[in-house]
């Protein structure tokens, strides 16, 4: 079985926003949000994964990033390791440059059931004040 290794930001601004992306209808876990992110590639450590992957989502140049956990999951077809970072210094303003949809939402209102199953205990974690 294939097993992903996945870079994944956690975009909050000031107000206590996370930025979200919503996956595409083709894809697997189709329309359920997600923190953005993607597959670190051969030869990058996953905060270089984290960098490129945001900067070619959401358009930010990240300048600060605290890694704050790592999740696995396997699905039918394949596991995933996600390394979450919490990320609140970048430069820019995040939007989704691959013409996915997009909205920031208050981390108190997330809700675990619209993420992918691999993301919610980071999501239970961000809801109670944890980070």
């Amino acid at each position: 079985m294939k097993n992903l290794q996945v870079a994944v930001g956690i975009i909050r601004n000031t107000k206590k926003e996370i930025f979200l992306t919503q996956r595409a209808s083709t894809s697997h876990m189709a329309n359920k949000w997600e923190f953005p992110g993607g597959k670190i590639e051969a030869g990058e450590t996953a905060l270089e994964g984290l960098i490129r992957e945001l900067m070619e989502e959401t358009g930010i140049t990240v300048t600060e990033a605290q890694p704050i956990g790592t999740a696995s999951h396997t699905y039918q077809e394949v596991s995933v390791t996600l390394y979450f970072y919490l990320v609140e210094q970048w430069a820019g303003e995040p939007w989704g440059k691959e013409g996915q949809p997009q909205r920031w939402i208050a981390q108190t209102d997330l809700k675990a059931d619209e993420f992918p199953p691999a993301n919610i205990e980071m999501v239970k974690r961000l809801v109670k004040g944890e980070l």
